[in-house]
């Protein structure tokens, strides 16, 4: 099976009608909902993990879109500035899936972007501010 994690949005015209649920009926798509943002009458923003068949998942992805669905990869959805990083690890302590981590041989901070959930914590732990997560 493979697996994809996206950031959906939904123009306020569609945040009404269940096009997450007859994907999932459809297609049949597993769909994990990682967080979202969603408000009747307003633009919505869902971060997805979808699994599937190969065919069954490119088709449901299909379907989104074709349903006015905006569907990008979440990968480009946390940002963090290595450049300026201290690797002082303030953030590894926060991240409960894993994504942040210091490490030998080195003892640089390491961002493993496909355990991100896009949860914000270390946005906040991150005592030069140099994390960004863009939802």
């Amino acid at each position: 099976m493979a697996k994809r994690r996206l950031v959906l949005t939904f123009p306020p015209e569609v945040v009404e009608r269940p096009v997450i649920s007859l994907m999932v009926k459809e297609f049949d798509v597993i769909t994990n909902i990682l967080r979202a943002e969603v408000h009747e009458g307003e633009i919505g923003r869902m971060m997805v993990e979808l699994e599937g068949e190969g065919r069954n998942l490119k088709d449901g992805v299909q379907y989104l879109k074709d349903q006015g669905v905006g569907v990008e990869e979440a990968i480009k959805d946390i940002v963090l500035d290595e450049s300026l990083c201290t690797s002082c690890g303030a953030c590894t302590a926060v991240c409960l899936p894993g994504a942040l981590k210091v490490g030998a041989p080195d003892w640089e901070l390491v961002l493993d972007k496909d355990r991100c959930i896009l949860c914000g914590l270390c946005v906040d732990a991150c005592p030069l501010q140099l994390i960004k997560v863009l939802f």
